[in-house]
């Protein structure tokens, strides 16, 4: 299996929002709390307009054999002062599971770390659901040299 990445375009929005939802759906049944409320064609539309109006980008990796996209990491720019200027966050990171454990994930963060410095941020981030159930994931990104920096990421909505 060869993985490339690849940039997404408006055009991806349908693989985009599938795979959102499926890794909005493993979370949900792994925790057992129907955190998100998803709807496939307003994911669609917002992913279209996202990417339109270039403010978020789309990492697709793709199994070059099978010509099967199977994963994604999608990223958007902040800005803090505890960051010192730009960075980046990932707000959706999934790879199909099948794929797993195959340097697809190692692969889209590779991507994703190069995005960023060619933007000029001064660091990625990415938030894991702070239960047992996500250690696997929490190691994994550990292993390709996110540290933990602490807190819990809360939210409140409007």
């Amino acid at each position: 299996m060869a993985i490339v990445v690849r940039v997404g375009s408006p055009g991806d929005t349908n693989i985009v929002a599938e795979m959102v939802g499926d890794l909005l759906n493993e979370i949900m049944q792994t925790v057992g709390v129907q955190y998100f409320s998803f709807d496939l064609a307003q994911t669609q539309s917002r992913t279209r307009q996202f990417i339109e109006r270039g403010i978020y980008s789309v990492l697709i990796a793709a199994d070059s054999t099978s010509n099967r996209d199977v994963g994604i990491a999608t990223l958007y720019e902040s800005h803090a002062l505890y960051a010192e200027g730009a960075f980046g966050t990932i707000p959706e990171f999934y790879v199909r599971p099948e794929y797993r454990s195959q340097q697809v994930g190692h692969t889209l963060l590779d991507a994703a770390k190069s995005l960023g410095r060619s933007r000029g941020w001064t660091r990625l981030e990415v938030t894991t659901p702070p239960v047992p159930a996500f250690d696997r994931s929490l190691t994994f990104y550990e292993k390709n040299g996110f540290g933990i920096t602490g807190g819990r990421k809360l939210k409140f909505l409007l």
